[in-house]
């Protein structure tokens, strides 16, 4: 059976030209998202240039750095062939937030002051995926250089020491669990949060990483697919933001980790894009498809729409507080209909369009999703 997905086929449909929208409209769009989000005013910017030759992504709600932002800007970058911005955060997270030493040595500090003082030494495992993704990209795009800039060698080291830190003897812990292939919610935990799970980071992982590494990710897809399944709940779509390996929402040590963590809420948002962007470049189980539908129809036909800014918990039980991030909301719930036809997905497509990026302090966290969004109903969001 011929095998579907952009990764197979180098097809990448683009939803908005299906919608009607021109090719240079959207095209024009996506250039001014990312000068916007680049080289806009300080109240639009989420990027700082940092000296000649390096960079960073402010966390604007939180006013800090982080490893989240730091490989999401580099993965906008290398999506829109901009090598220089690309290099300068690569520089500065190498620079500020690499660990030398102590028990997550070889990983990155999740979050760091904006002139590079650490705020902590634990790192942060969606983090650690991204970079290593963002850097294979690069250097299928750009071409490896010297030092740090030799991309694929260091994408390679850095998942070696994710999937081996504590082995014979070594200090510290895998990002894995290397019982069930999760990727744990940090190190030092066993518990996930279902937005960390990326089969298809994994599925080029297991073709790019080294030799020894490459089955530990082909398996790590499989059993990525197989825990979305128990995350999501089936009337919703909705995942919590932690979960417990069965998929359960995780509801322990609530002042561990800054309050409750069992509902649809910040972090949670980015799982329904990450499973339409596995069906988009794998197409590897149709459910991915059905789950995204699910959850469309939910915000589309059981959801009035002044509530889709709401938070719930994973069955739909509205908890009584808004979303914090109510363009992410919107721009997932686009992404969700990647690779669907429905009118509910045709419906959030244009919305989200014709939805502008989000303004004020908290517009870090939306509007890297909105440009992810962007990029995959784009056509543009691609394997390199």
């Amino acid at each position: 059976m011929m095998k579907q997905g952009a990764f197979y086929t180098g097809t990448y449909p683009a939803v908005f030209e299906q919608l009607g929208y021109s090719c240079a409209e959207i095209e024009a769009r996506k250039e001014a998202i990312f000068q916007t989000l680049f080289y806009g005013s300080e109240e639009e910017r989420i990027y700082h240039p940092v000296g000649e030759d390096m960079g960073c992504i402010e966390d604007t709600g939180n006013h800090d750095v982080r490893t989240e932002g730091m490989s999401y800007g580099m993965m906008m970058c290398v999506q829109m062939n901009r090598k220089e911005e690309f290099d300068r955060l690569w520089k500065w997270a190498k620079t500020y937030m690499y660990l030398t030493e102590g028990p997550n040595k070889g990983y990155f500090a999740w979050s760091c002051a904006v002139d590079g003082t650490k705020n902590s030494y634990g790192a942060a495992p969606d983090g650690e995926e991204y970079f290593a993704m963002a850097l294979f990209l690069a250097s299928h795009r750009f071409g490896d250089g010297e030092g740090i800039f030799h991309y694929s060698r260091e994408a390679r080291e850095l998942l070696h020491t994710c999937v081996h830190k504590g082995e014979n003897g070594e200090e510290g812990r895998s990002m894995f669990d290397r019982r069930n292939h999760y990727i744990r919610f940090i190190a030092e935990v066993d518990f996930t949060d279902p937005s960390y799970h990326l089969p298809h980071f994994y599925e080029l992982f297991s073709r790019w990483a080294d030799e020894e590494d490459r089955e530990f990710f082909r398996i790590a897809a499989r059993e990525s697919r197989a825990f979305l399944k128990k995350a999501c709940h089936p009337e919703t779509g909705f995942s919590a933001e932690y979960a417990y390996y069965d998929g359960t929402p995780y509801e322990k040590d609530r002042d561990l980790y800054g309050g409750r963590h069992d509902w649809y809420y910040s972090d949670a948002y980015r799982t329904i894009l990450n499973i339409a962007l596995d069906y988009y470049w794998f197409a590897a189980d149709p459910w991915e498809v059905q789950i995204a539908d699910t959850l469309q129809r939910y915000y589309c036909e059981v959801l009035p729409e002044e509530e889709w800014d709401g938070v719930f918990l994973t069955d739909g039980t509205p908890v009584p507080q808004k979303a914090l991030h109510p363009v992410a909301v919107l721009a997932v719930n686009a992404a969700a209909g990647l690779n669907s036809q429905t009118e509910n997905a045709k419906r959030l497509a244009k919305l989200f369009y014709e939805t502008p990026l989000r303004t004020g302090d908290r517009r870090y966290y939306d509007n890297c999703l909105y440009f992810f969004a962007f990029l995959a109903l784009s056509g543009s969001y691609r394997i390199y």
